[in-house]
């Protein structure tokens, strides 16, 4: 199952979940401003992060910009209150699974949320006997191709 971060009026956050809807992905919708993150949820975000605060953390945000302080000057619990005082600062949307960890929307880093089994089949059935292939099967080709 999937955990999606959400906040009301965030495009990426909207592409986002219309992308795991239309790949039939279950997932659970939390907006970030009426669903309250425990602490243990925000410690987990930040163990899952490959660079902890930095991949969570909106340093731009008006709400950050305010408190005139670095990511380095807060410790674990002032982070964890913080985030739970301001959920603005958190760089949405964030996509969790057991297995993924995507941060913001980008069309190619979401697809590691699609189980690797499922991947396997879908670029097994990717050959000339599809309707699509003169399409996708030709770009993948090509990308191949490149790469080699």
């Amino acid at each position: 199952m999937i955990i999606l971060y959400t906040s009301p009026g965030c495009a990426s956050c909207r592409k986002a979940k219309q992308w795991l809807k239309d790949n039939d992905m279950k997932f659970i919708e939390k907006n970030i401003f009426t669903t309250l993150l425990k602490e243990d949820e925000i410690k987990y975000l930040l163990q899952r992060s490959e660079n902890g605060t930095e991949d969570l953390i909106s340093t731009r945000s008006k709400a950050f910009q305010e408190l005139n302080r670095s990511l380095d000057d807060f410790s674990i619990k002032e982070l964890v209150e913080l985030i739970q005082k301001n959920p603005s600062i958190l760089k949405r949307p964030i996509m969790i699974s057991e297995k993924s960890f995507v941060v913001g929307y980008d069309d190619d880093e979401i697809t590691t949320l699609v189980p690797p089994q499922l991947r396997v089949v879908a670029a097994k059935a990717c050959n000339p006997s599809c309707a699509n292939y003169p399409i996708c099967g030709k770009v993948r080709e090509n990308s191949e191709n490149a790469a080699n």
